[in-house]
């Protein structure tokens, strides 16, 4: 009876009501996982040899690895890992995208170099780019965060610059171009209230790009130390115990894995039809 009360509430919410909710109930689960993984000690995710390749059960519910570490404890700090890299390096290829875009504006010339920067950047695969910038940049958390974020600028740049060329065209930016208005104050006042949408909305999706990316170059053993708990490192690991029957040890992290993307992807959708109005109908 609670149930079906509960779902006739939900259908009578306008669309702005539910799209609040949803954000809000996929918010507090990625910063529940965040705030859990910061609470770990690596007490948690010390040996325990007579409890290693255990099944799932009842007292390890994502079953134990081959040196009898609880599976559930080691995907939440994983997780937990990769989506703090994924924040940190959406914001920096969103940092990246917006100064290009606006010193795009400037002339011609500048212009022409950051289109070619882009075209540069998005022949590249990304694969490669995040190993060669991690290397040179010594490894580490660090090393991982600002190579998956120069490699994931050129999509929101692209968005951005569109959305900047197209008002320039308008008729009150000629105008405060004649009152004497610097490129600063028209950037400012003008354009950049004009794009912050955009800009949201890109940084919320590359979050999952990043963290794709993020678990793929550490997957390959590149990046993060192996004694990380990373996603990545995690599934590489499980992969020399998989032909012994231990499925637990991939499927678990890997399923959580997907699930927070597709989170990810939730909330992008979401925000999209909150902050774009001709999304709104949808």
């Amino acid at each position: 009876m609670n149930k079906s009360k509960n779902t006739y509430y939900f259908k009578k919410m306008n669309l702005r009501t539910k799209t609040l909710l949803i954000i809000s109930l996929t918010a507090l689960i990625l910063i529940a996982i965040v705030i859990n993984s910061f609470f770990i000690e690596a007490s948690s995710l010390t040996t325990n040899f007579p409890m290693r390749n255990m099944p799932p059960s009842f007292e390890h519910i994502f079953g134990t690895d081959w040196m009898g570490r609880d599976m559930f404890t080691r995907t939440l700090k994983g997780l937990g890992l990769s989506i703090q890299v994924g924040a940190f390096a959406s914001i920096v290829s969103t940092i990246i995208a917006v100064i290009l875009t606006f010193v795009s504006r400037l002339n011609k010339y500048l212009d022409s170099f950051v289109n070619w920067l882009i075209d540069l950047f998005a022949s590249i695969p990304h694969l490669l780019v995040i190993i060669l910038v991690s290397i040179s940049l010594g490894g580490g958390l660090f090393g991982v965060i600002i190579a998956v974020g120069v490699s994931h600028w050129t999509s929101l740049t692209r968005v951005l610059r569109a959305e900047i060329k197209q008002i320039n065209t308008f008729e009150y930016i000629a105008l405060s171009k004649s009152f004497g208005k610097s490129n600063l104050w028209i950037t400012g006042k003008h354009f950049l209230p004009l794009v912050l949408t955009q800009i949201i909305l890109g940084t919320i999706l590359i979050f999952p790009h990043a963290i794709m990316h993020e678990a793929s170059v550490t997957f390959l053993g590149f990046g993060l130390s192996p004694h990380e708990p990373a996603i990545g490192i995690i599934l590489s690991e499980s992969m020399k115990y998989l032909a012994t029957g231990a499925w637990w040890l991939a499927f678990f992290p890997g399923l959580s894995l997907l699930l927070i993307i597709l989170i990810f992807d939730l909330i992008g959708d979401n925000l999209r039809k909150l902050l774009d109005p001709t999304k709104a109908h949808e």
